[in-house]
């Protein structure tokens, strides 16, 4: 008589295994090669403080778009701007190619720009990631970054303003303020991270 139980093969399983645990490796390994790089390089410490946007996407500041925060995109033509309170936007049009990197370099030219109010008030803005763009009546003043720590604040007209915080991958977050002169007021906020599908470009995390 025959038995009912059938031995399990533990080779079988090991097997199982070994492709679960290499198979996400191997998928990663071969978007990596189908993915271009984008490289920026900037010499004064303006251009390697300012805004980049790929695609119309803000992406971070120039000076840590590397190693960790690498820029990865799909093969084909992108759009680079690069953006600093004060100063003319930089516009690229770039050709990405699979598996290879695409340097950028980066020359920041001033901009006429009306003068400072005689009077302001000064916004603090705690936010975090720091590395998240800040917008104030839908105009880019730098990374929150810029705006952290001792003597350091953000100028403003005083009245009514809309400040806005945006970072790829999360929520992005919006306020009002309404300062009096020579008033200091504080825009205080950790940016949730979204919910829905990351689009092009990525951010590399390895």
């Amino acid at each position: 008589m025959k038995s009912s139980i059938r031995r399990r093969n533990p080779w079988r399983w090991e097997w199982f295994l070994i492709a679960a645990l290499f198979l996400p490796s191997a998928l990663n390994a071969q978007k990596n090669d189908v993915m271009g790089q984008i490289q920026f390089e900037g010499k004064s410490s303006i251009d390697k403080d300012s805004g980049v946007w790929v695609d119309g996407e803000y992406v971070g500041y120039l000076k840590e778009l590397k190693g960790s925060k690498k820029i990865l995109l799909l093969p084909g033509e992108h759009e680079i701007i690069v953006r600093q309170d004060g100063y003319q936007d930089f516009k690229r049009q770039v050709q990405i190619q699979p598996g290879q990197p695409e340097i950028v370099s980066v020359s920041m030219e001033k901009a006429v720009t009306p003068p400072l109010p005689t009077v302001t008030a000064t916004v603090k803005i705690v936010v975090n990631p720091a590395r998240a763009a800040v917008f104030v009546d839908g105009l880019y003043v730098g990374h929150v970054g810029e705006f952290k720590g001792m003597g350091r604040g953000l100028l403003v007209a005083p009245g009514s303003h809309r400040i806005k915080v945006a970072l790829a991958g999360y929520d992005t977050f919006e306020t009002s303020i309404k300062p009096d002169a020579n008033q200091k007021v504080e825009v205080k906020t950790d940016l949730v991270k979204s919910s829905g599908p990351l689009a092009a470009p990525l951010v590399s995390d390895k």
